[in-house]
């Protein structure tokens, strides 16, 4: 098997008496997207830092394509492409006057910058916006300008730290439609998110980070899977929520989460029952405690529930980030 283009093994990096990586291993084979998730100040960004050479570990290795991050510092911008959450393109220029500059300042000569511009505005819906100021363009626009704007090079490694966040719905699938365009090309992506439906959607493999560390990893389907189905059970009655609980609790073994203004119930069916849950089973003592069930149904959980199970948190929450701790945030590119 061909080694992972990307590798981090035992990376730590410390700020003062904060810990953001404490000992994180990754490997990342290439042609893939590969969604890192984690609560805020989890070292999302601080992994993102080390890989892209803005920050070197106090200990622990990573190489991109063989090379290491330290010691070939240079082969490796060479070969990588970096967007932030933040646009790093001047708003008073245009959108082709952006990409040319972002060529020359990678050393092409003009007449390669300017092809390589009209090549990528083109390619990816910014030819008819290309000579007007970025200060007109939506968020989405942005976005797509900044993206493009680390593809110049033609990078073999492309990471995305949070790259939607704050965008509308549309905005983000155009987002989306330029990452697969750019792995079916053959480009490496490591995506930085919380949002779970971009990981889910979009990530062949994902890992969960959390104080520092990999806690877990897979395919989207394989996390789920780690975690089990889940029972839902919607009621006639909203007011018999808690007699509900008690018949399901007793059937699966698990701990129902119960909703009691909408009469809704969700309970992991691996708590631990001793058989296998059919829904007939469940309608039937349902029935005999006196609870009319109005639906019952049995789901995947989604990565929303196996964040929350993996790191005790929401995707969208975290804890604040501690004093003299490097900001997870990434506001230029590379």
């Amino acid at each position: 098997m061909a080694e992972p283009i990307v590798v981090a093994e035992g990376l730590r990096k410390r700020f003062g008496d904060t810990h953001a990586l404490r000992g994180l291993d990754l490997a990342l084979p290439a042609g893939r997207v590969c969604g890192v998730l984690g609560p805020n100040g989890a070292g999302k960004t601080t992994l993102i830092r080390i890989l892209a050479t803005l920050s070197d570990p106090d200990g622990g290795t990573a190489r991109i394509a063989g090379h290491d991050v330290v010691r070939k510092a240079d082969r490796v911008r060479a070969l990588i492409g970096l967007a932030g959450q933040y646009a790093a393109v001047d708003e008073k220029l245009t959108g082709r006057g952006n990409l040319r500059m972002f060529g020359r300042l990678y050393h092409l000569s003009r007449a390669d910058a300017r092809r390589r511009a009209d090549e990528l505005l083109e390619r990816f819906g910014l030819m008819e916006a290309a000579d007007r100021q970025v200060l007109g363009y939506s968020g989405g626009m942005r976005r797509r300008l900044d993206l493009i704007t680390s593809l110049i090079l033609r990078p073999q490694v492309l990471f995305l730290d949070e790259p939607t966040t704050g965008l509308d719905p549309r905005s983000r699938n155009e987002i989306w439609d330029s990452i697969r365009e750019l792995v079916a090309d053959g480009t490496t992506v490591l995506l930085t998110t919380q949002y779970l439906d971009e990981a889910d959607r979009l990530a062949d493999a994902v890992a969960v980070v959390d104080h520092g560390r990999v806690i877990a990893d897979g395919t989207p389907d394989e996390l789920k899977g780690s975690i089990g189905d889940r029972l839902d059970v919607a009621l006639e009655d909203a007011s018999l929520v808690a007699r509900a609980a008690t018949v399901l609790g007793g059937l699966t073994g698990g701990e129902p989460e119960a909703a009691p203004e909408t009469g809704r119930l969700s309970v992991p069916l691996n708590g631990g029952a001793k058989a296998p849950v059919r829904l007939a089973d469940v309608v039937r003592e349902l029935d005999r405690a006196g609870v009319a069930a109005a639906d019952v149904s049995v789901r995947r959980p989604t990565l929303d529930e196996v964040f929350l199970r993996l790191t005790g948190q929401p995707a969208t929450a975290g804890p604040a980030e501690p004093a003299g701790a490097e900001p997870e945030k990434i506001k230029e590119g590379v």
